[in-house]
């Protein structure tokens, strides 16, 4: 359900498959299915929006909830990743021990798993919350293993693709705990969606003949250069400051954690440029590494200085008072006179 943080395996730049000794449990093999790592990280942001929201009292137990459906929703989006992309995946040396292309477990089985995961998981969103919530992980599902997934084959903007589905986890966290849409829970869509593309161009940079040899249309397959590609990594870079800011803009967040944006948006603009200008695995793994380190302690940051319910309650209070404005000027002394007046 999302390209977040997809720490690759084995260590970049390797060429080999590291077999454990003993062959994988049928459990272990499903928890791979589900992508652990990643979905964990989907949760956390999904966490982070349901925080922005304000919920307290009894809707911590909409917590629990909203963190389990979306796990078992991106479980499950990530399962019927690897169903549709068996063939591609054993032609990657970094993909090819996964249990699907490995034959240890059978597409069926995968099937059911994600089938399975993805009704429960729209049940609980939809009981445990919210429709709005439960609609907006049903569409993210689409879009990661429908649209993203076959997309990776003849575009490359699937990354774009790709990092919408990034984005709407922490909008699925604020809808949540508040019932509707914000523009703070929006400003932080938006922020994911802008990380994802320096993360994971860096990262298809580094694995571009792997994914060239199996036939994906990423930027850094095509662009054989990668000055492009590093253009992009330094926009996106830029970007992420006023993503960032928005938050605080918005009222959503204090002064605290606009510095830590700035800060750690400057880090990932400085080794943007170092990249573009000296071009580099290293400097690739950089760029990555960093993305992997700026996500958790900017949604930190956030967290610590966030201002739950501020952003909603600003934007309800405003239409509000425009409301008492348009109200007042129509039993102004005089105004159905000046109304009524013709024109000389």
């Amino acid at each position: 359900m999302s390209t977040l943080i997809e720490v690759p395996s084995p260590a970049i730049g390797s060429q080999t498959i590291s077999h454990s000794a003993t062959q994988p449990s049928f459990l272990s093999d499903l928890l791979e299915l589900a992508k652990i790592r990643l979905t964990g990280m989907v949760v956390i942001t999904t966490m982070v929006g349901f925080y922005l929201g304000g919920a307290g009292g009894e809707g911590w137990l909409k917590l629990l909830w909203v963190a389990v459906g979306t796990w078992m929703l991106a479980a499950s989006a990530a399962t019927l990743n690897q169903v549709f992309e068996i063939s591609r995946d054993a032609l990657m040396p970094r993909t090819a021990n996964r249990p699907l292309p490995a034959g240890r477990l059978l597409p069926s089985t995968a099937l059911i798993f994600a089938a399975g995961l993805a009704g429960i998981s729209l049940a609980i969103l939809w009981l445990g919350t919210n429709e709005l919530t439960a609609l907006l992980g049903l569409a993210n599902l689409i879009i990661y293993a429908f649209i993203y997934t076959p997309m990776k084959r003849f575009s490359t903007l699937n990354t774009l693709v790709g990092a919408v589905c990034g984005g709407i986890p922490p909008v699925m966290g604020y809808t949540a705990a508040t019932g509707h849409l914000a523009p703070a829970a929006i400003a932080l869509g938006v922020l994911l969606f802008v990380w994802q593309i320096p993360h994971f161009l860096a990262l298809a940079w580094l694995y571009r003949d792997q994914y060239e040899l199996a036939g994906f249309k990423m930027l850094p397959v095509i662009d054989k250069t990668g000055r492009f590609t590093f253009r992009m990594i330094v926009l996106y870079s830029v970007l992420l400051i006023p993503a960032a800011l928005a938050e605080t803009v918005l009222g959503a967040a204090g002064i605290w954690y606009a510095i830590a944006a700035v800060i750690l948006g400057a880090v990932m603009v400085f080794l943007a440029t170092v990249l573009l200008r000296e071009p580099s695995r290293t400097g690739a793994r950089r760029v990555f590494l960093a993305s992997v380190i700026y996500l958790p302690l900017l949604l930190m940051a956030l967290a610590a200085d966030t201002r739950p319910g501020a952003p909603a309650t600003m934007f309800s209070d405003s239409l509000h008072l425009l409301g008492q404005s348009n109200a007042a000027s129509s039993v102004l002394p005089g105004a159905d006179v000046a109304a009524k007046k013709p024109v000389q």
